[in-house]
Parts: structure tokens; sequence; C-alpha cells
């Protein structure tokens, strides 16, 4: 049963339409409009299940706007959903200014869940999946990918990721200089779809594929976490020393990780975080 003077967060499938709930199809077919970010498509989901509630459109560039908007129906009684193109809303969509909007406003939300490329991505991997990390999208340049990248590499559990098709390649280069080739990874493309496909392997072997493979549709990368090696027995003030003086000298990331390795013995994962810290600390100083 629908209430009054509610938004409901409506999950949509990521590929095969009949993956599209029966509560989603009747919560769709009852409230007084959908939002959609992208109502075309939106269109389409509604023709293939009969829904005739008229639809609008909530996207980044007026979310703020469609809130004022949702929250005025909902004085006057009415109930509204919230749909993206593919997924759950909110989840690297719009849809958090708005949920946050409708409650300070003292109204409720709902969810009716649906499938998800997360959960499904990380179930095909093979990966450990009592615990994970969703990282979304990576920045694209600069300090912001940095610490993206950090993030996930340092990461003890397994790790989650978007991707557009065409950067796919990059970021698993980015992973294997970060000192990451060794790391099991699974690249999850069009779930649920005709031509779905989860290629496994090491980031290494991944690199290597995709360099000479073209990417297309929808992708999710899952990556395995940071492997609990054990603390180092080298001395962690000469560790620190070379690596500052590697940064001073114009090494780069990938040169000062190997050199380290080379000696001090340190695994892998072990001697990039001790990079990074060196250049982050030399960037500061100077």
């Amino acid at each position: 049963m629908i209430r009054e003077s509610a938004v409901f967060l409506v999950g949509t499938p990521i590929g095969n339409l009949d993956d599209l709930s029966p509560r989603a199809i009747e919560t769709l077919g009852v409230v007084d409009v959908v939002y959609a970010e992208d109502t075309r498509r939106t269109a389409g989901l509604f023709r293939r299940f009969g829904i005739s509630t008229p639809l609008r459109s909530l996207h980044e560039h007026n979310e703020a706007a469609r809130a004022a908007e949702i929250i005025e129906r909902l004085q006057s009684g009415q109930s509204c959903a919230l749909v993206t193109d593919a997924g759950a809303p909110v989840v690297s969509d719009p849809g958090a200014r708005l949920v946050r909007a409708v409650t300070e406003a003292g109204f409720q939300v709902f969810a009716v869940p649906g499938p998800s490329a997360v959960t499904a991505s990380v179930g095909l991997s093979g990966l450990p999946a009592d615990r994970f990390m969703f990282l979304g999208f990576p920045p694209r340049k600069g300090r912001e990918r940095a610490n993206w990248l950090e993030q996930s590499a340092l990461s003890p559990i397994t790790i989650v990721a978007f991707e557009a098709p065409g950067r796919v390649s990059k970021l698993l280069s980015d992973w294997q200089a970060a000192g990451l080739g060794d790391r099991a990874c699974c690249v999850c493309r069009e779930i649920t779809k005709l031509h779905e496909e989860a290629r496994r392997g090491t980031v290494a072997s991944l690199v290597d594929y995709y360099q000479s493979n073209e990417v297309r549709g929808e992708v999710t990368l899952v990556l395995e976490g940071r492997p609990d090696t054990g603390a180092s027995s080298a001395d962690p003030v000469a560790v620190r020393a070379q690596a500052l003086t590697l940064v001073r000298d114009g090494l780069s990331t990938r040169e000062i990780v190997d050199r380290l390795r080379a000696d001090f013995g340190l695994a892998r994962n072990e001697a990039y975080e001790i990079a990074v810290a060196a250049g982050d600390e030399e960037g500061r100083d100077s």
C-alpha cells in the first residue's frame, strides 16, 4: 500500500528489464509522479510494463529545484518516486540532496530495493564479500585521483569501483603502477545483459588483456584488498629516510617502491605506502 506524502526510492534493472520487481512495478504505477535521471530511458521501462505515471526529470543540475517542487507535492498529499537510469537511486547518482531535504521537511522516504551492480559484481568476483568498500567512480586526474588510488591500494578489504569503458585500461594500469599488479581483480561488464562477462585475473594480466581489447558496456571492477603480510623487520627510520632521499632525487613512486623492496625486503604494498607518505611529506616541506 502506497503512503501519501512520501517519497519512494525505487531500484530499477541494471540490464535485464525482467528484473524489475513486482513491488517496484506497483509503486511506479500508483505514485502521483516519478522523477527520473533520464526520462527518455525511464519511458522505455514504463512502456515495457504498461506504466502511465507522469515523468519528471531530476538530475545533478536541477536537483535543488526539484527537491523544493517535490516538497510542495508532499505538502499537498501527493506521493512521489525517484529512479535512476539503472540500479539504486542515490548510489553514484543524484538523490542525496533530495532525501535530506524531504526528511528535514518532516516527510518520510522509503526504499523499494532492486538490482545492484555493486553486490552482483562482488558475488561474481569470487573475492571476500563479508566486508567491502565501494569507491564509486575514480576522479579523472590530479591529487583527487592520487588519493583515490592510494585509498584503494591500502584498503585491507575488497574494493568495488565503477569506471567508464574507455578508461578501464587506464585504471588497471594505474593500479599496476601503484604496486598492485599481483592483486586479484575482476572486471564485470554488461551484468544481466546478453553479453555479460566477468573476467578474473591479476591486475597485471588484466592490464595486458584490456590494452589490446576494447571494452564496451557498463563496467564494475572488484579489487582484492591489501594482503596482511605482517610488519616488516626493516628499521622504519632508515626506510623513511631512504624514501625521502629517493623522492628528492626525482624518482617516480613506482621506482621508489622497487628500490625499497630491493634494499629492505619490504612487501610491495608496504613499500608503496611508505613511498606515497614520503612524497606527501616532501610536498608539504617544499
